[in-house]
């Protein structure tokens, strides 16, 4: 998972997910995206960092290759995952899509992984969730 940035790093900004009939908070430094592509079958994690600057995806893996899930030439194949840093600015906002075709988008944290669901209180079915950054209240 990712390294924790300090908290000057943070600028007090937690990370917040909303969705249909909710908005969470979460006071995380850094967490791990993960998800099963919906036709392969195999998982796709994501280390990113909750920053002032915004959320800066810091390295990707995916397990295997296949449909839409081609990684860049830059990647590399490291215990069994394909491993690479993205190269993009820190975004405010990411939208995670759903189709329901594959279970959900899971987050992890401090070695637990938890849907989204689970972290926003209610099921979310196959509806658009958006990741971004909040303030601390």
């Amino acid at each position: 998972m990712a390294a924790a940035p300090t908290g000057s790093d943070r600028g007090g900004v937690s990370l917040c997910f909303a969705t249909v009939g909710a908005v969470k908070a979460l006071a995380l430094a850094a967490f791990t995206l993960v998800w099963t592509h919906s036709i392969e079958k195999v998982d796709w994690q994501e280390d990113w960092r909750v920053t002032s600057a915004g959320l800066e995806l810091v390295q990707a893996r995916v397990k295997g290759t296949g449909a839409g899930m081609e990684p860049p030439p830059e990647a590399r194949l490291i215990d069994g995952w394909f491993q690479w840093q993205p190269k993009r600015e820190p975004m405010q906002e990411v939208v995670l899509g759903n189709s329901g075709a594959a279970g959900e988008w899971r987050l992890c944290s401090e070695g637990t992984c938890r849907t989204l669901s689970e972290i926003i209180g209610h099921p979310i079915g196959a509806n658009v969730t958006k990741m971004k950054i909040c303030n601390d209240p």
